[in-house]
């Protein structure tokens, strides 16, 4: 069972950092948080795979005050992820066919919903990204209003450093949520499942 966990963690976060970089060379638009990080690399001249560990490090370091704890899954997002877009960036061109972009968009867009799926079906923590949200919205705020807030903020910062918007924005905005919610509960059966099998061919426990 924890093999099968681990395999959906490391997959999962590789597939996650593999689909950032196709969006990337689409060149049509990223995901707010990338927005964000493209800007900071551009400006400092760093690999956009260092610029997104070191603000993973940097996001968890705020849930101190906000008394949220990372996992095992928390702390392999913030070092793999990172790794596998500079990887995959290295490893795919750039393009110029705008049809080519297109589709490298929809490719991206859909690989990283079922990779949220993976990692998440993992349970092994929250990204840093994810805990930060749930963490402030423990505090009586609205998960819906503290996302749209911290996203809204990471978004016009990354514009006005030079990430890039674009219709491939809104596209992720549009998509990711739909196809996450179909990943979520599908790769999730194969680990509660095998859950419930090992606890079947236990003795029943003692109630307390």
């Amino acid at each position: 069972m924890l093999a099968r966990r681990s395999a959906f963690l490391l997959v999962g976060l590789a597939l996650f950092g593999v689909s950032l970089g196709l969006v990337v060379r689409a060149d049509l638009g990223l995901a707010p948080w990338d927005v964000f990080h493209q800007g900071v690399a551009n400006q400092l001249g760093w690999s956009l795979g260092t610029v997104i560990v070191l603000t993973s490090f940097v996001v968890v370091l705020a849930w101190i005050p906000i008394r949220e704890r990372p996992g095992l899954g928390t702390l392999a997002n913030a070092v793999l992820v990172g790794i596998w877009v500079d990887l995959s960036l290295w490893a795919i061109p750039e393009i110029d066919s705008l049809t080519a972009r297109i589709a490298l968009l929809a490719v991206g867009i859909v690989v990283n919903g079922l990779a949220t799926g993976l990692y998440i079906a993992a349970r092994f923590g929250s990204g840093p990204r994810d805990g930060l949200m749930t963490g402030i919205a423990a505090r009586g705020h609205s998960i819906r209003a503290v996302r749209t807030g911290i996203e809204a903020v990471v978004l016009v910062s990354g514009i006005a450093l030079g990430g890039t918007f674009g219709v491939g924005t809104i596209a992720f905005a549009l998509a990711i949520g739909p196809i996450a919610h179909i990943a979520i509960p599908f790769f999730a059966r194969f680990t509660e499942s095998a859950d419930a099998d090992r606890l079947a061919v236990r003795p029943a426990a003692a109630p307390h």
